[in-house]
């Protein structure tokens, strides 16, 4: 399998790149404008932070632009969600407190800060190609 989609990693990275950042900025307009959904916009100045870390970090990630430090935002803003929201010493597995999605993009946003933007982006087009390691093959 390798060999087959190995040669497409580049572009199958820049796929999950803009996927995850596009439903990210989605969870944001969630908290900031209730939409997409029937809940009301949320409240409280650390969820309105949140939401704007969401959307605006969701969207940079997403286009490629400064996407690595868009990343280690949001890696960041996840791991204080799950350890604020989520975790309880009684209750501290993430598939039992509903902290299974916050554990999952602080690591997708942790690895995208380390990894760079890659094809498809802002930042590759800005420098005149790919970032070194995401759009590096493997020998």
């Amino acid at each position: 399998m390798d060999r087959y989609l190995g040669r497409y990693a580049p572009h199958l990275y820049a796929i999950l790149r803009i996927v995850a950042g596009l439903m990210f900025a989605l969870h944001g307009t969630q908290k900031l404008f209730g939409f997409p959904g029937s809940k009301p916009p949320a409240s409280g100045a650390l969820m309105m932070t949140g939401g704007v870390i969401e959307c605006v970090g969701g969207l940079l990630v997403a286009i490629g632009l400064f996407a690595s430090w868009a990343a280690f935002i949001a890696s960041g803003e996840m791991a204080v969600a799950f350890f604020k929201a989520h975790f309880t010493p009684d209750n501290p597995l993430p598939n039992l407190n509903q902290g299974e999605l916050a554990v999952v993009y602080c690591f997708l946003f942790l690895y995208i800060a380390a990894a760079g933007a890659g094809v498809w982006s802002i930042d590759a087009m800005r420098r005149g190609g790919v970032s070194a390691s995401a759009g590096a093959r493997r020998p």
